[in-house]
């Protein structure tokens, strides 16, 4: 069979990218965002090829559904996201294929339904209120780290909610963890593309190997000591001991309930923190869209402190979010290897291929977007919504493998902002936004810092 794009047969709207193989190899190291071809942004679809294989970039909403629904049975996961991430997630929901990954989902899909999400509500605004008090403690014009302190909300909250606490974990082993083992994540996709031995090195590879080890030990080590005192909690942990193939009976083993507990400490807290992040700093530089936030805000508490029962009334507050994460996706590529041909408008997509839905180039296309650049959470207003292709803003994935903490992340973060926005100013303290730089997450390619205020117009802070 020939493996990759069949380049020759004809076909609507596709550019064939003639980028040459090294040029964008230094791309994917330096950032992968820089790697795309520029034509994601105009056309539907992109051929490409690098070091001999076919890469087809996806970039219309329709044509999304195509590949990644109607098409499923065709891709897999690929060699690119388990050589990435492989060796600090395992074999978990993120990275498994086929069965093992069914079973998978199948078997964590009730811990992520709305009802038993919102029971967390009150541990997601407690964390908020913590790190609003800090950040106030500063005293007016105190300078913050957003990125820093936004993890380590979200770590806290991650870690209590699906952990039932940070006591039974070595928390700061798994967040140095977690950061080390990033650090290097361009390179190892690099040596991916080129097919090089998993041996190769590369700079930074013992310590991010050595991050992967310490990681997955910290969270073992916490998953036998739950399995010997069998006293059952309300959170992912116990539910992952408990679960069993419907088909076969098997059991989860040590190993691969921490395959999937580190998934979701590693994926879930730091791709809201980098969306909260964000939002916050589009918020600093654009105050009439905050000022509009806040007054909701102000308007479904009655003045008073956030409670679980405001989140779901804060609509404005999530088109806000949402907007923010169509400029900024926190996980803005997927990829996928195409297992067996099939036919994508008019063009043979043979075994072999690499489909990659460019998101970030989806969620700025001048095809499907307005002015794409603007800030503008009016795209998000219901009736806005409703005239869109549902795959034109798609930050959580598309298909069958949609992130299964979708519903979690939202409404994590919109707890989150209504905390902060309704006590504390926030105000750049450079001059722009940074640039965004993917490394495996969309994370700004300098911290984002800002002077905090109390916001006294909306009154003082309750609880403070």
């Amino acid at each position: 069979m020939t493996k990759g794009l069949n380049l020759d047969e004809p076909g609507p709207d596709i550019f064939y990218s003639q980028r040459k193989s090294w040029a964008s190899a230094v791309a994917i190291v330096r950032d992968p965002l820089a790697s795309l071809p520029p034509q994601v942004f105009r056309h539907s679809l992109v051929a490409s090829r690098i070091f001999g294989r076919s890469r087809l970039f996806v970039c219309d909403p329709a044509l999304v559904h195509e590949a990644l629904v109607r098409n499923a049975d065709a891709l897999g996961k690929g060699e690119e996201n388990r050589r990435v991430l492989g060796p600090a997630l395992g074999n978990g929901l993120l990275t498994a294929d086929g069965p093992s990954w069914k079973w998978q989902r199948q078997t964590l899909a009730p811990a992520f339904q709305i009802d038993k999400l919102r029971e967390f509500l009150p541990a997601m605004i407690a964390a908020a209120e913590e790190t609003r008090d800090g950040w106030l403690a500063k005293g007016p014009g105190g300078v913050v780290s957003l990125g820093h302190d936004l993890m380590t909300t979200t770590f806290k909250i991650i870690v209590e909610t699906m952990l039932s606490g940070l006591g039974q974990i070595d928390a700061a082993a798994v967040r140095r963890g977690v950061s080390d083992y990033l650090k290097p994540a361009n390179w190892m996709g690099l040596l991916s593309v080129l097919k090089a031995p998993r041996w190769v090195p590369y700079p930074g590879r013992r310590r991010a190997m050595n991050a992967a080890v310490q990681m997955r030990s910290a969270v073992q080590t916490m998953v036998a000591a739950r399995r010997r005192a069998g006293t059952p909690q309300q959170d992912l942990v116990s539910l992952l001991l408990s679960a069993s193939d419907p088909e076969t009976g098997r059991s989860m083993s040590d190993a691969e309930i921490a395959d999937n507990l580190l998934t979701f400490i590693t994926a879930g807290h730091e791709t809201t923190a980098l969306a909260l992040g964000w939002t916050l700093a589009l918020l600093a530089a654009h105050p009439a869209i905050e000022a509009k936030a806040v007054e909701e805000i102000e308007a479904v508490t009655g003045g008073g402190a956030v409670k679980p029962e405001h989140i779901d009334q804060l609509t404005y507050v999530r088109q806000v979010f949402n907007e923010s994460m169509r400029l900024y996706p926190p996980a803005p590529l997927i990829f996928r290897a195409v297992l067996s041909d099939f036919d994508l408008a008019g063009h043979a997509v043979k075994a072999g291929t690499v489909v990659v839905i460019p998101i970030y180039a989806l969620h700025r296309h001048v095809k499907f977007w307005e002015d794409p650049e603007k800030f503008d959470p009016g795209r998000f207003a219901p009736a806005e919504v409703k005239t869109r292709h549902r795959y034109a803003f798609m930050p959580f994935g598309a298909g069958h493998r949609i992130c299964i903490g979708s519903a979690f992340a939202t409404m994590e973060a919109v707890a989150i902002l209504a905390v902060l926005l309704k006590s504390v100013r926030l105000q750049p303290v450079g001059d722009a936004l940074p640039a965004p730089k993917l490394r495996i997450t969309l994370r700004p390619a300098k911290e984002i810092e800002m002077r905090v205020s109390p916001r006294h117009a909306q009154g003082a802070p309750t609880g403070l």
